[in-house]
């Protein structure tokens, strides 16, 4: 069983709207250390990592590690019934339940079925990255917001100076690079330069993550998936895994 309490809903509500758009269901473990999610979606083209950790909790109370298993569209749409001055508190009910408890004008009552999902835990272990770049989120919102003017796909380019971003349409192109003296670059660690190709209709829906963030981690290789990590320091962290696009021109 478990109680879990948060005076502001903003940053569960904001960060399952987002995981929504790419998991339809799976399950939720809720365990001492917070509330955790690790799922690939249907297609297996992206792994989404989360954790709203204890801490950002004003009361977490759990006696034993539990998954649940939801149905994300309808627990988003209830989430969404909280303003950002509602105390939401989390239960589970019946062991087939959750219940969802809104406290504003009012204390209103919701009730969602648990699923029965198991699903294979990602290797995501397993990954080796060649170089890492933290940046303003800013920066990355930009890079894809241009790519989708000319393209559907985005190349990140990483070597030890610099990242750049670029895409190229039948007639247009674009191009972003940030040194690592540019303001907007906080970070960057590469020993050789790597290059990879995404689908921006998946880097579309990653940047809404940026709300969240105003920092963003991206890790890389060639030809290989890349994480980005979007973190509020002992609240939330929110990580995407985004396999790559490999053609015969990369």
């Amino acid at each position: 069983m478990f109680s879990l309490t948060l005076e502001n809903p903003d940053i569960l509500k904001n960060s399952m709207s987002i995981i929504s758009e790419m998991i339809d269901e799976a399950a939720l473990v809720v365990n001492s250390n917070g509330i955790s999610l690790l799922s690939p979606d249907r297609n297996v083209i992206i792994v989404v990592d989360f954790k709203l950790l204890s801490t950002a909790f004003q009361e977490f109370k759990v006696d034993n590690d539990t998954s649940i298993g939801l149905n994300f569209s309808n627990f988003v749409g209830i989430l969404k019934r909280a303003k950002s001055t509602d105390k939401l508190t989390l239960k589970l009910k019946d062991n087939n339940k959750l219940e969802v408890i809104i406290e504003g004008n009012g204390v209103r009552r919701f009730e969602l079925p648990l699923l029965d999902i198991k699903t294979e835990k990602p290797p995501i272990d397993q990954l080796d990255f060649s170089g890492k770049v933290d940046l303003e989120s800013s920066v990355l919102e930009q890079g894809v917001d241009d790519a989708d003017v000319v393209s559907d796909s985005l190349v990140f380019e990483l070597n030890p100076d610099a990242l750049r971003l670029s895409a190229k349409g039948d007639i247009s192109s674009t191009q972003l690079e940030i040194n690592k003296n540019d303001s907007g670059l906080l970070s960057l660690d590469a020993k050789e330069a790597v290059k990879s190709r995404y689908p921006l209709d998946y880097l579309k829906k990653i940047i809404k993550a940026c709300k969240l963030s105003k920092q963003v981690s991206l890790e890389m290789g060639t030809n290989y998936p890349v994480r980005f990590s979007f973190k509020d320091v002992d609240k939330m962290n929110l990580s995407f895994i985004l396999a790559p696009r490999v053609s015969d021109d990369d």
